[in-house]
């Protein structure tokens, strides 16, 4: 009997042991879980933060008092940015419905992009400009307003800029695709391709050109360069100076596009609304893509659409 005590002993010792173990281990796997779903909400929260998803438009907020109302130009423009139709549109009609925006300042800082959304802006912006003739419309750029962000701008009444911005670039271009002929040759991989119309594997970047494709697309972009010189040519009319080279794609300084006629004068956002409107309340209207969207994209949602744009260019205002 003396013998078993001790064995049972050791026994429960040992088990109460392991169970320690295992308890410590459980505390431990609470704690990274702990530790691991915090630091997850420091990153969303920051996200959140950082992208803007907590900023709400001036339609949610409403603004009483005078003001200037701004919308930002900035960046690409393209149909999923935050330069697209969709959010230019929605927040420049909330500026000019509000009877206490003296006026509405365009602040551009964008290369270009899309001839299609740059068109649906200016659009939109003669509209508004007919239906409130008495709110001023001013395009102001910045570092740069160039190719299809100058298209929006050629909409606005005045165009300001600072003497070292980049201003112009009335062109078109298609850089986007590359060929990949010899080196799928070098490889020994076969094309295969299979079409029920003649030309639906036009400007395929894994086909040989064709001289009949590229000059049919030539006369694509040629067209749209035109849609463009007549949209310019239309609202700025006489006040440009045309040296044979304005509408070749060029970019100018602002000091060079004051003298060609392509803005009006010199002048950043504070200034002009103090100047000219003898405020200091700015009130920025810009929208921005949802939470979402961004989260998307930083995820590099968006890559496919690269390879889809590679092997399928579009014309742009770049």
């Amino acid at each position: 009997m003396s013998d078993q005590e001790p064995q049972k002993w050791e026994r429960d010792l040992l088990s109460r042991i392991a169970m320690a173990g295992v308890n410590e281990q459980r505390r431990a796997r609470r704690w990274r879980i702990f530790m691991w779903m915090l630091t997850l909400l420091y990153l969303t929260v920051l996200i959140l933060v950082s992208s803007g998803a907590w900023q709400f438009s001036g339609k949610s907020n409403p603004i009483k008092g005078e003001h200037v109302a701004v919308v930002q130009v900035n960046g690409i423009i393209a149909p999923d940015s935050d330069a697209s139709a969709d959010m230019l549109v929605p927040a420049m009609r909330d500026a000019m419905e509000n009877e206490n925006a003296k006026a509405l300042l365009l602040r551009i800082n964008s290369p270009g992009g899309s001839p299609v959304q740059s068109e649906l802006v200016y659009s939109e912006i003669l509209r508004l400009r007919s239906e409130y003739p008495e709110k001023p419309v001013y395009a102001v750029i910045e570092d740069i307003g160039a190719s299809g962000a100058y298209y929006i701008a050629s909409a606005a009444e005045n165009i300001y800029a600072i003497e070292s911005s980049i201003v112009g670039s009335i062109g078109v271009t298609s850089g986007g695709s590359f060929g990949f002929v010899k080196a799928l040759e070098k490889l020994g991989v076969e094309r295969r391709i299979y079409t029920s119309g003649e030309n639906k594997a036009f400007l395929d970047p894994f086909l040989p050109e064709k001289q009949q494709d590229i000059e049919r697309y030539e006369s694509m972009l040629n067209s749209v360069h035109q849609q463009f010189i007549k949209a310019v040519t239309d609202e700025r009319g006489e006040r440009l100076k045309d040296d044979g080279e304005l509408f070749s794609g060029y970019v100018w300084t602002g000091e060079e596009s004051l003298e060609l006629g392509l803005i009006d004068g010199f002048g950043d956002m504070r200034g002009i609304a103090r100047e000219m409107f003898e405020t200091d309340e700015i009130v920025d209207y810009t929208r921005q893509a949802d939470f979402l969207t961004r989260f998307a994209e930083n995820l590099g949602a968006s890559a496919a659409n690269t390879l889809i744009e590679a092997a399928n260019p579009a014309p742009e205002f770049r």
